[in-house]
């Protein structure tokens, strides 16, 4: 059986949003293709097939002229090509110029060319300006034709333009393909304007690393680093690879990832990751994860991956677009033939001429290209915000969500605990109980047990880790263990009802560890936890942004849990939570919630896996370094702060704004201008005008999210 292979390319000379589409339909109907998403955006083509040559075959065979690069590990082009838009641009404006003034001439002269003896003259002065307008529309028009694409702009507008030519509306034919071709300039300068852009969000990627050998230092691509290899970085330059400080003291910026321009120490044992600036001074680093699986690449990664997940309006414009032009196209035929036919006085060329204005807007290129645009400029707003979004799909769910629940612990609290106080009972010391409540905790992962090893670290107590065995985690409720002989249980109030130990109620409003020994009760300790500082400022500002309802669910006793919730204002919240428990009540409030809008759960990433994966959208926090919480997560906030939530929900309402803007500009004056046409009350002129102009227009919107980004 075949592997799947999964490469991503570059796209030149590809200048057509409808052929794009046409191109992706295509690969996915391949044998050996498992998906392909060819993004107009970004001129990227996403391919999973087992014979890549195959399916770029294909490309070839559709669009001749297009150019496709493979990129390396690195993530960078394996050969360079020479884009030269700007001269390009020069060019067409020149040509268009120059029809212009031939247009115009034609204009102002008309009657006196309509006097001459030899109307012909009149043609070729026409044709002249014509053809200097529309000859590559024509090339277009020719390769659609060999290849069976009958309803390619292209093809349309030389339909309409040669027709309107042929019923003698000269001046229409050269107006309609002089417009033409100015509104697609602008198109193509505000599309590239948007590349320009997105090539922002995507430039935090490194392309050099300095490699210490033998001889001093060489450059070469970052993909071609070893694990192991020393990377000098400079002042002022880029972290190429993910690694640890060996030499050298400064601050690093992390805002090319996390959106935050707050400096970090770097000293040596501290880690560093790819794509953060070093400000200060030179560092030596010394590489742990080869490039692929670098910090930078993996955001990069979800970010360019992005498109593959599409919103359901953007599959609902695409399938649209497949359906619009032929509809069309069918009318203005209907339009052209029967009213002759039916009609006893009808005027063949005035129905024509109809037909003709209905052809001119017949094209969805408004819709094709800004809607994709405007998704991926949301997407890459919110990663220059350090939030990564894994697909346009997941911008609609965030716009669309009215309940936020947030776990308690490492999400709207800090996760940092220190030791409060020791209580204790049965004649149990408080630094003995100390003692053995870290034996208990000795090899525990959990923020609460490391607590308290470092408190009684931290008061010079000691324990012998020999006499420490037995170890036994009992998952979501504490610990048990044996020391010195004696059988040591550390838990919640849930544990110890498991057991069936008596114990004084103690009411505090932080968490609470109690401890057993030998099957006696000897006391609780109380570890004391924060709130993040931004967290009322997030619960606020997710109201602000048509939030109705925020829950809390926590593993904590109710006392701490209810302080927490009183102190955030929360809707509501559930207490002393198993990991089950919280997999139960979550389903329970996306039940009630339902009719209500999406529900989004904010969790840690790794510990919430189950929530998040039932989540309407699952959003972990703070997984900058984390695996597990980028493959688990919806979205990903790149930093600790909760307010981030509140953010990436102003963005997306932000996106699907000007999505939903674009799309009824674009049904609105293409309804109309149908409707117009039809009744004979629209001429070709104001079609096209309207046509390219609604284009434009949808696209300069679409390209306000890029200003954000900017």
């Amino acid at each position: 059986m075949n592997r799947i292979q999964i490469e991503r390319y570059d796209i030149d000379n590809l200048d057509c949003a409808t052929c794009a589409a046409k191109i992706e339909q295509e690969l996915k109907k391949t044998d050996g293709v498992e998906d392909a998403v060819l993004d107009f955006a970004t001129l990227t083509l996403l391919l999973k097939a087992t014979d890549t040559q195959k399916a770029l075959a294909v490309i070839s065979r559709i669009e001749p002229q297009v150019k496709f690069t493979r990129r390396d590990k690195g993530g960078n082009k394996q050969e360079a090509h020479d884009h030269s838009t700007a001269s390009n641009y020069r060019k067409e404006i020149g040509i268009i110029i120059t029809s212009g003034i031939i247009f115009v001439g034609h204009m102002v002269f008309e009657n006196r060319f309509h006097a001459l003896l030899w109307p012909w003259v009149e043609y070729v002065v026409v044709c002249t300006a014509y053809f200097l307008a529309g000859w590559n529309v024509f090339l277009g028009a020719i390769r659609s034709i060999r290849r069976g694409l009958l309803f390619d702009e292209n093809v349309l507008m030389i339909i309409a333009t040669v027709g309107a030519m042929a019923i003698h509306a000269l001046s229409e034919a050269v107006g309609v393909m002089l417009f033409f071709k100015v509104g697609e300039l602008l198109q193509n300068m505000a599309v590239s304007k948007a590349r320009r852009s997105i090539r922002g969000v995507l430039a935090a990627r490194p392309d050099r690393a300095l490699v210490k050998n033998d001889s001093g230092f060489s450059e070469i691509s970052p993909g071609q680093v070893k694990v192991g290899d020393i990377i000098l970085v400079k002042p002022g330059e880029k972290v190429a690879l993910d690694g640890e400080v060996v030499e050298g003291i400064s601050q690093v910026d992390t805002s090319p990832l996390t959106g935050e321009p707050v400096p970090v120490q770097a000293r040596p044992g501290d880690s560093v990751m790819a794509g953060t600036i070093n400000t200060a001074s030179a560092l030596m680093v010394r590489v742990t994860k080869p490039f692929e699986a670098s910090s930078i690449a993996r955001v990069l990664e979800l970010v360019e991956s992005a498109t593959a997940r599409k919103a359901v309006t953007e599959k609902f414009i695409t399938t649209f677009a497949r359906y619009y032009t032929p509809a069309v196209v069918a009318i203005a035929t209907i339009i052209a033939v029967v009213p002759p036919l039916l009609i006893a006085d009808a005027q063949f060329t005035t129905w024509v001429y109809r037909a003709l204005v209905i052809l001119v807007i017949s094209c969805p290129c408004a819709l094709v290209v800004s809607i994709p645009l405007g998704y991926f400029g949301g997407i890459g707003w919110a990663s220059r915000s350090g939030i990564l979004v894994k697909g346009s799909m997941f911008i609609d769910v965030l716009a669309s969500v009215k309940t936020v629940v947030f776990d308690k612990t490492g999400t709207l609290t800090r996760g940092v605990f220190m030791l409060d106080r020791v209580v204790t009972v049965n004649g149990f010391s408080a630094d003995y109980l100390l003692q053995l409540t870290a034996a208990a905790e000795l090899h525990s992962t959990h923020p609460i047990g490391k607590s308290i090893v470092a408190a009684m670290n931290a008061k010079g107590l000691a324990i012998n880790e020999a006499l420490v065995s037995d170890h036994v985690a009992i998952p979501g409720i504490g610990v048990s263990t044996v020391y010195e002989g004696k059988s040591i249980t550390v838990g919640s109030d849930a544990l110890l009802h498991k057991m069936g130990i008596d114990h004084e109620q103690c009411i505090v409003e932080s968490t609470v560890a109690h401890v057993v020994v030998d099957n006696q009760y000897a006391g609780y300790i109380v570890i004391g936890d924060q709130l993040k500082a931004d967290a009322k400022q997030a619960i606020r500002l997710l109201r602000q942004n048509g939030v109705d309802k925020i829950i809390m669910l926590t593993g904590d006793n109710e006392s701490a849990a209810a302080h927490v919730a009183k102190d955030l204002e929360l809707d509501q919240f559930h207490a002393g939570l198993l990991p089950e428990d919280k997999v139960r009540i979550f389903e329970q409030i996306c039940a009630q919630e339902k009719s209500n809008g999406k529900v989004a759960f904010v969790g840690d990433g790794i510990n919430d896996a189950p929530v998040l994966a039932r989540a309407d959208v699952g959003v972990a926090m703070g997984a900058l370094g984390s695996d597990a919480a980028i493959e688990t997560a919806d979205v990903v906030l790149m930093t600790d702060s909760p307010a981030k939530m509140a953010e990436a929900i102003r963005i997306a309402r932000h996106t699907r704004r000007i999505v939903w803007q674009n799309i009824a500009l674009a049904f609105s004056v293409k309804g109309l201008f149908l409707l117009l046409g039809a009744l004979g009350m629209a001429s070709m002129w104001e079609a096209v005008f309207a046509d390219m102009g609604t284009a434009l227009l949808a696209l300069l919107n679409a390209s306000r999210v890029f200003r954000k980004v900017d």
